[in-house]
C-alpha cells in the first residue's frame, strides 16, 4: 500500500462493518475437534430470547471474547458456544402483552397449543435481536453451533434429566409452602424472590375468646390473611395463657371458632405472646399447622385476589383493597387496638416486580442435598476456582444450607413436565419420555419446568448431550465461565451440580464474576432511572473497540464500575493515538521484512532508546499474559495503555525521529525496530480491540489479504527486557530529566516551541558518560538551544538564577537570564504569596467556625475545604518558585 492510501483519521464504523462479515464468512470463529491442538472452550451465558444488548452484556461478552481471541493466538482450538434462553415467564409475559396490544387476544382466548405456536412465531421474528447485536461488539462466537434452550436436542436432555432424577427419588410432587407471583400466576423458586426494605404497618387486633371471658391480642402485617387463620398459638410455658390451651377464639369477621394451641413458635417475649396461625400463607405457620394437624385454608386466587373462602363482601377484592377493608371492619367492630408504622423486608417477584404471596400448593420439587455434595467438593478441592475468590464463601454458605428446588411453573411456554396422571385410577402418576402405553385416561401435567432447569444443563447439552458428540468429547469440560455474581445460585452452583451428576466431570475450571456497572452517582443502571445507555448508540458514537477497551479499563477486579459514555473517550482517544503512530511509520516507507523477528545485525546495533523500548515491550508481553492467566483484565489494559500512549507514542517515536532524519543505516534500523514493536503491540492488543488491530496489521503490510491477525502468534518474551535492564533504567532516567526540564519551562510560562538552554549536572562519572552519549537525543526531546553536561554545579553567582530539579541521573537547571525579568517575576510571586496567605488564613478561620460548618449546606463546606487544599498547594508551588529565584 502506498503512503498516501492510509486515511488521516480512524473511522471505526466503516472498519468494523468491513471486517466482521469477512471474519464470519471465512469461518474464523469455528472450532472443531483437532488432535494436534489443545481445546479451549467457553459457553456463553445464554441471554434471554427477549433481550437486547445492555452494558452488562458488553462487559461480560467482551471478557469472554478477550479470552477466546487470546487463546486462538496462543494456538488453541477455540470454540465459544453461543445461544439464547427461552426465558419462560419473561417471554410469555412479553408475547401476551404483544398479542393484547396488536390483536386484542391472549393465552386464555387462544388456548395452549395456539398460544405456544404464537410464541414460537414471535421468537422466530424477534428473538434473534441480541445475537445480531453481539456481532456488532465483535464477539467471535462459533455461530455455527448456536443453540436455543428449547431446541429439540436440548429438550431431549431436559426430559432425560427429569426422568432420571425422578427415578432416583430426587424429584417428587408434594404440597409445600411456595413463593407465588400474582403477575405470572406461577410458583417461583427462592432465588427468584428479591427482598426489599419497604414501609409497612403492624396491626394489633383483639380475637375474642369463644366463652366470652375476654380476648387475645395478635399482631400482623397482612390483615387480609386472617380469613385463612386456623388457630392462635401461645407458648406452652407462658403462665399468662397456658390455661387457655385447648379453648377457642372466634375468628373476627367470620365468627368461626379456631383453637388455641401450645407451640414453641410463640415467643412470650415478643408482643403479646400470641400468634395468629395461617398455615396456607406463612412458612412458619405451615410448620405449626403440620404439628397440630390444623386445616390449611388458601384464601387467594392465582392473581392474589381473595377467593370464596372469605366473607362475601371480600370475595374478588385485590389483596391490598381487602387489607384496607379488613382494617376498617375490625375498627368498626371495636377489635382494632393500634397501628404501628414499621419498615420491613418484603419479598418481590424478580420478574413481576410485585410483592409475592407465600402459599401452600402442590408443586414439583427437586431435593438438592445429595447433588450438592460433589459440587461443594469440586470447589473446596480447587478443581474449580472462583475469581474474585471471595465468592467462594457465598457459594458454600448457600450450598451448605441448600433447600429443595421448586421446579414447576404454572405457565405454558417452556419444557412441559413429562409426567402423566391416570384420571381413571386416582391420578396415578407416570413419569417418562412419552405417554404411557397402559390402560386408562392419561393426561399430561399442565405445568412446565423452571427455565433454570434447562439452563443448568447448558455446558454439556449445548454440545449435544445425551448424544456422544465429537464436540462433547473434545471441548468438555469448558475452560472458563464468565458471569455475574447475581446468578451464582440460579445458575453457577446448579451447573456444577449437573456436571458432576450427569457428566461425572466439572463443567468448567474457572469462574470469573464480573463487576456491577453503576452510573457516576453509584446507582445501578436501569431503564426506569434513565441512566442505562444503549450500547449500539455508544458504538455508533465511539466505536466497538473504544467501548470494549474503556469498559475493561474502568473495571477493577471485584469492584463496581462507575460508567458514563464520556469514559469511552479513553478508548477512542487511545485508538486514534495508535492509528496516528502507525500512520507516522507508514509515511517513512513500506514495511520492512523483519517485523516478525529482528535480524542479528539490527539487534547488535540497537540504540539506547531502542533497547529501552524493546525491553519495555518485552516486559509488557509477559505482564499481559500473567494478567490474563489471573483474570486481571483491568490491569492488562492499563499496562497496554501506558506503554502505547506514553512510552511508545510520546517518547519512543519522538526519540526515533532523529535516526529517521539521519537516513542511511540509522533510518533503516529505526524502521525495522518500529515495525517489530508495532507488530508486537498490535498482537498484544488484538484480544481487547480486534477491529483496529486487524485493520492496522493490514494497513502496515504485516499481513496479506488472506491472513488475519487473530491467528497470528501472540508475542512471547524475546529476552530483551532481561538483557537490557541497565539500558532501560538509564533511559527511564533520561526521560525523567526531560520531563523535569519541560516542567521547569511550564513553571515560567515559557512556550514549548521556545528554544532555551539547560545545564545538566550528572550524578556520577558513569551517568555523565551516558548523558554525553545521548546529548543529541536530550537536546531534541527538550527542544533546547543548547545543553551543557558536566559534573559541575550550575554557577548561579556568575550566570544568574536557575531553577532546578533533582533526578536520578543528576540535576537539571534552567538558566533564566534573558528569558524573564527575574526582579519582576519575584515581585509578582511575592504579591501572589501575600494574596494566597491572606485567603488561606480567612478560609481556615471560616472552617474553624462551628456555626459555619453546622449551618452551611454540606456541599458548600466540602467545596470550601477543596478550595483550601488547592490554594495551599498553590502557595507551596509559589514558595518553591521564589526559592528558585534566590
Amino acid at each position: 500500500m502506498s503512503n498516501n492510501e492510509m486515511p488521516k483519521a480512524y473511522e471505526p464504523g466503516n472498519i468494523e462493518k468491513k471486517w466482521y462479515p469477512l471474519w464470519e464468512e471465512r469461518k474464523y470463529f469455528h472450532g472443531s475437534a483437532n488432535k494436534d491442538k489443545k481445546p479451549y472452550s467457553i459457553v456463553i451465558p445464554p441471554p434471554n430470547v427477549t433481550g437486547i444488548l445492555t452494558l452488562g452484556h458488553v462487559l461480560n461478552n467482551t471478557l469472554q471474547d478477550i479470552l477466546c481471541r487470546y487463546h486462538r493466538m496462543k494456538g488453541y482450538e477455540v470454540s465459544w458456544f453461543p445461544g439464547t434462553d427461552h426465558a419462560g415467564i419473561a417471554t410469555e409475559a412479553r408475547v401476551e402483552k404483544f398479542l393484547r396490544k396488536e390483536e386484542n387476544t391472549g393465552r386464555d382466548i387462544l388456548g395452549r397449543d395456539e398460544f405456544i405456536r404464537r410464541v414460537w412465531e414471535w421468537k422466530e421474528k424477534y428473538g434473534g435481536t441480541i445475537i445480531k447485536q453481539l456481532r456488532t461488539l465483535g464477539s467471535s462466537c462459533d455461530w455455527e453451533k448456536e443453540r436455543f434452550t428449547m431446541d429439540a436436542g436440548l429438550s431431549d436432555a431436559v426430559q432425560k434429566v427429569f426422568v432420571e432424577l425422578y427415578n432416583k427419588g430426587y424429584i417428587y410432587r408434594g404440597q409445600r409452602m411456595i413463593n407465588w407471583c400474582p403477575v405470572a400466576k406461577s410458583a417461583l423458586s427462592d432465588e427468584e424472590v428479591i427482598y426489599r426494605d419497604v414501609p409497612g404497618k403492624f396491626y394489633h387486633f383483639k380475637y375474642p375468646l369463644s366463652d366470652g371471658s375476654g380476648f387475645l391480642v395478635v399482631a400482623t402485617t397482612r390483615p387480609e390473611t386472617m380469613f385463612g387463620d386456623t388457630a392462635v398459638a401461645v407458648n406452652p410455658e407462658d403462665e399468662r395463657y397456658k390455661h387457655l390451651i385447648g379453648k377457642t377464639v372466634n375468628l373476627p369477621l367470620c365468627n368461626r371458632p379456631i383453637p388455641i394451641v401450645g407451640d414453641q413458635h410463640a415467643d412470650p417475649t415478643k408482643g403479646s405472646g400470641c400468634v395468629k396461625i395461617t398455615p396456607a400463607h406463612d412458612p412458619n405457620d405451615f410448620e405449626v399447622g403440620k404439628r397440630h394437624n390444623l386445616a390449611i385454608i388458601n384464601i387467594m386466587n392465582p392473581d392474589a385476589s381473595l377467593n370464596d373462602k372469605c366473607p362475601e363482601e371480600f370475595v374478588g377484592l385485590d389483596r391490598f383493597t381487602a387489607r384496607d377493608l379488613t382494617v376498617k371492619r375490625m375498627e368498626e367492630a371495636g377489635l382494632l387496638i393500634k397501628i404501628e408504622d414499621i419498615t420491613h423486608a418484603v419479598g418481590y417477584s424478580e420478574r413481576g416486580e410485585v410483592p409475592i404471596e407465600t402459599l401452600v400448593s402442590y408443586q414439583w420439587f427437586c431435593n438438592m442435598k445429595e447433588l450438592a455434595k460433589p459440587a461443594m467438593e469440586a470447589v473446596a478441592s480447587g478443581k474449580i476456582k472462583f475469581y474474585p475468590e471471595r465468592w467462594t464463601k457465598t457459594y458454600f454458605h448457600w450450598m451448605e444450607n441448600i433447600q429443595d428446588w421448586c421446579i414447576s411453573r404454572q405457565i405454558w411456554w417452556g419444557h412441559r413436565i413429562p409426567a402423566w396422571y391416570n384420571r381413571d385410577n386416582n391420578d396415578e402418576i407416570y413419569v417418562g419420555p412419552g405417554k404411557p402405553d397402559k390402560p386408562g385416561r392419561w393426561e399430561q401435567e399442565e405445568d412446565v419446568l423452571d427455565t433454570w432447569f434447562s439452563s443448568w444443563l447448558w455446558p454439556f447439552s449445548i454440545m449435544g448431550w445425551p448424544e456422544k458428540t465429537a464436540d462433547l468429547e473434545y471441548f468438555y469440560p469448558t475452560a472458563t465461565l464468565v458471569t455475574g455474581p447475581d446468578i451464582i445460585f440460579f445458575w453457577v452452583a446448579r451447573m456444577i451440580m449437573a456436571g458432576c451428576e450427569f457428566m461425572k466431570e466439572i463443567p468448567f475450571k474457572n469462574v470469573y464474576f464480573t463487576s456491577i456497572i453503576r452510573d457516576e452517582q453509584g446507582r445501578k443502571l436501569s431503564k426506569s432511572l434513565g441512566n442505562s445507555p444503549d450500547p449500539l448508540d455508544v458504538i455508533d458514537q465511539y466505536g466497538a473497540d473504544a467501548l470494549r477497551f474503556s469498559i475493561i479499563y474502568i473495571a477493577p477486579v471485584g469492584m463496581d464500575i462507575k460508567y458514563s459514555n464520556e469514559k469511552c473517550e479513553i478508548g477512542r482517544n487511545f485508538a486514534n493515538k495508535l492509528w496516528n503512530a502507525c500512520r507516522f511509520r507508514r509515511m517513512q516507507g513500506d514495511a520492512t521484512l523483519t517485523f516478525k523477528a529482528l535480524d542479528t545485525e539490527t539487534l547488535a546495533n540497537l540504540s539506547d532508546d531502542e533497547k529501552w523500548m524493546l525491553g519495555k515491550l518485552d516486559n509488557l508481553v509477559e505482564s499481559v499474559q500473567t494478567y490474563l492467566k489471573d483474570f486481571q483484565f483491568h490491569s492488562a489494559t492499563h499496562d497496554i495503555y501506558e506503554l502505547v500512549w506514553s512510552e511508545f507514542c510520546d517518547w519512543f517515536i519522538e526519540a526515533e525521529k532523529q535516526p529517521l532524519r539521519k537516513g542511511g543505516t540509522d533510518k533503516e534500523r529505526a524502521m525495522k525496530v518500529l515495525d517489530y514493536a508495532l507488530y508486537r503491540i498490535l498482537r498484544v492488543l488484538h484480544p481487547f480491540m480486534p477491529f483496529i488491530t486487524e485493520e492496522l496489521a493490514h494497513q502496515m503490510g504485516f499481513l496479506g489479504d488472506d491472513e488475519s491477525i487473530m491467528f497470528a502468534e501472540f508475542p512471547e518474551t524475546d529476552g530483551l527486557f532481561a538483557a537490557n535492564r541497565e539500558a532501560i533504567a538509564l533511559a527511564d532516567g533520561k526521560f525523567d530529566l526531560v520531563r523535569a526540564g519541560r516542567a521547569l519551562k511550564t513553571n515560567y510560562n515559557l512556550a514549548d516551541g521556545r528554544k532555551v538552554n539547560f545545564h545538566l549536572k550528572a550524578a556520577d562519572d558513569a551517568k555523565l558518560a551516558y548523558l554525553q552519549a545521548n546529548a543529541d537525543s536530550i537536546i531534541h526531546l527538550l527542544n533546547a538551544a543548547e545543553v551543557t553536561i558536566s559534573l559541575a554545579d550550575y554557577d548561579s553567582a556568575a550566570n544568574g538564577a536557575a531553577p532546578s530539579q533533582l533526578c536520578d541521573l543528576g540535576t537539571i537547571y534552567l538558566p533564566l537570564a534573558g528569558l524573564i525579568d527575574v526582579a519582576e517575576e519575584k515581585a509578582k510571586l511575592e504579591k501572589q504569596k501575600a494574596e494566597l496567605e491572606k485567603w488561606i488564613a480567612g478560609t481556615k478561620a471560616k472552617l474553624n467556625n462551628e456555626k459555619f460548618v453546622s449551618k452551611a449546606p454540606a456541599q458548600v463546606v466540602a467545596d470550601t475545604r477543596s478550595a483550601l487544599a488547592q490554594n495551599e498547594e498553590k502557595l507551596e508551588r509559589t514558595l518553591s518558585l521564589l526559592k528558585d529565584l534566590g
